[in-house]
């Protein structure tokens, strides 16, 4: 089995699908590596490393869809909608392409890799259960943006995030309010209480408390009933939109007090919801600061402007997307490793097995000989 490695074409991309180091257990395990010039550049993998640990480095992209039997990318067709198109000429029938996909939006990119007959996986559906855990991409670059997310409120805040006892006079600690603890909000909170804030966080699932108190942060309780938040696959639901208004009511006064508001409520396949509105920004002290982690999802913040980061009465909103990739390398490495693992499913001996009786495989799968496969996907799509 060959792997191939092109370089990503979506804007900003910084990021890579296999780094050097995870080179050495494909080849170990009968894979070879095939990787364009450039494609881990801006990373911080050159091409040298790659050929160190083994890879053939080619110049064309074509050369890489031509030989590889599995390609591997980090924004694959569907989360790269219009370059994505490009490659899908390059594609071989039957080839294996792994990456994100936004499959359960994307119709065009999914429908387009079944016309194709290429055998798609998406790494957005690894289920969250024990044995997936080692593959589950989100939550990787979930945890990296719940850190770059602190990183930016604090370089974009005219304070600075610890207590201070100076000569002058003590400097209060900033207050940091997160919205949502699941893995980025989990890693804003021990980031943020890392560089000394005040921290208080909010979560639908009032499981989630002991988790947020064992990092040092406040857990705001908010009475709003026992509402199921999580599906069966472990990510978070929609829930009415009566629920979300009681539950911006409940948190005015949170926000209002906060230097930093870091809102991470976002829903696979679904608009994000509105948590904080134009009235808790009026509300916010000048200079404060939102980063709304949903933006590429349409944002948790009514003002939001996503890919921007902008001022609206006196509050700085940042709206980046794709946080992931603003840390590549790390990113990056995390990632290697999710879709390394994830390749050794796909492999027995140096050859595709895609073993359909295991839970994995089969509900990551998106397309396969001319279909599309998945029945989570047709029913978000409303393919019959």
């Amino acid at each position: 089995m060959i792997a191939g490695i092109p370089k990503e074409t979506f804007p900003n991309e910084k990021r890579v699908a296999l780094i050097p180091a995870g080179i050495p257990a494909l080849t170990k395990a009968g894979i070879e590596v095939v990787v364009q010039s450039g494609a881990g550049e801006a990373a911080g993998f050159p091409d040298a490393e790659y050929q160190e640990k083994g890879a053939t480095v080619v110049k064309e992209r074509s050369e890489v869809f031509q030989k590889a039997d599995v390609i591997l990318q980090v924004r694959a067709l569907g989360a790269n909608p219009e370059k994505g198109m490009d490659d899908l000429q390059l594609m071989k029938e039957g080839q294996v392409v792994i990456g994100f996909m936004e499959p359960l939006t994307a119709k065009a990119g999914v429908e387009a890799l079944a016309k194709k007959k290429v055998t798609a996986f998406a790494m957005e559906l690894i289920p969250r259960i024990t044995r997936a855990q080692s593959m589950d991409a989100l939550s990787s670059m979930a945890n990296l943006a719940g850190y770059k997310a602190v990183i930016l409120a604090a370089d974009h805040l005219p304070k600075i995030f610890p207590m201070m006892m100076t000569a002058a006079g003590t400097i209060v600690a900033a207050k940091v309010f997160i919205v949502g603890a699941g893995v980025a909000g989990l890693q804003a909170i021990a980031t943020a209480r890392r560089l000394g804030a005040v921290v208080q966080a909010y979560d639908v699932r009032p499981a989630v408390k002991e988790q947020v108190m064992s990092l040092g942060a406040k857990f705001v309780e908010l009475d709003l009933g026992a509402e199921e938040a999580e599906d069966k696959g472990g990510y978070a639901k929609e829930l009415g939109e009566e629920f979300y208004k009681k539950q911006r009511e409940m948190m005015l006064s949170v926000v209002g007090e906060s230097d930093v508001v870091i809102t991470t409520a976002a829903i696979p396949g679904k608009k994000a919801p509105i948590l904080v509105t134009e009235e808790m920004v009026k509300g916010m002290r000048s200079g404060s600061v939102i980063v709304d982690l949903a933006a590429e999802r349409g944002g948790n913040c009514d003002l939001t402007e996503p890919g921007k980061i902008i001022q609206k009465h006196g509050v700085t909103i940042i709206g980046t997307t794709n946080l992931p990739a603003l840390v590549p390398y790390h990113a990056s490495q995390t990632y290697s490793k999710n879709l390394t693992n994830f390749l050794a499913l796909l492999n027995k001996e140096g050859k595709l097995d895609l073993n359909m009786e295991d839970e994995i495989v089969r509900e990551t799968l998106v397309t396969r000989d001319g279909e599309v496969a998945n029945p989570r996907v047709k029913e978000a799509l409303g393919i019959s």
